[in-house]
């Protein structure tokens, strides 16, 4: 990672002036790219905190298909419907690398979206065995606070 991929991080957010950021924050990523971006994310985020609209701006952290936030540790859950769930489906078949098994999966065998069909569907079932609502799926997020 040089200065120049933080500089086009910083120059992105500079134009957009987002008031939410989503981020990859799985750092157990088996080839460890997640853990790169999100390192120059949080670079860019360090050099433009002090601008008056990241203010407004939260940074959302979510988590790949090896791994969960622990349910205390959730800060968003966002409910999926069926028809949400299928809609990610095709959105994660849209990257070829994410199509069939992972180039670095683990000892887990499983395809991509079916691992990440069945975190998604075990973060449900855990807000709903607290007596929670019952949903599809929940895709859960955790705030970086810079």
């Amino acid at each position: 990672m040089s200065e120049t991929d933080i500089q086009i991080i910083v120059d992105l957010i500079e134009e957009i002036k987002p008031h939410q950021i989503y981020a990859a924050g799985d750092l157990s990523d088996p080839h460890g790219t997640h853990r790169v971006c999100l390192a120059a994310i949080y670079q860019a985020i360090d050099k433009l905190k002090h601008r008056d609209y990241m203010k407004d701006c939260f940074v959302w952290l979510y988590r790949g298909a090896w791994q969960e936030w622990d349910i205390d540790q959730i800060e968003m859950a966002v409910p999926l419907s069926p028809d949400e769930l299928m809609r990610k489906r095709r959105a994660v078949f849209k990257h070829q690398s994410q199509k069939d098994s992972a180039v670095f999966p683990g000892s887990d065998k499983r395809e991509f979206w079916v691992r990440a069909e069945d975190r998604n569907h075990a973060t449900a079932e855990a807000y709903n065995l607290l007596g929670l609502a019952e949903y599809e799926a929940i895709e859960a997020f955790v705030r970086y606070h810079f």
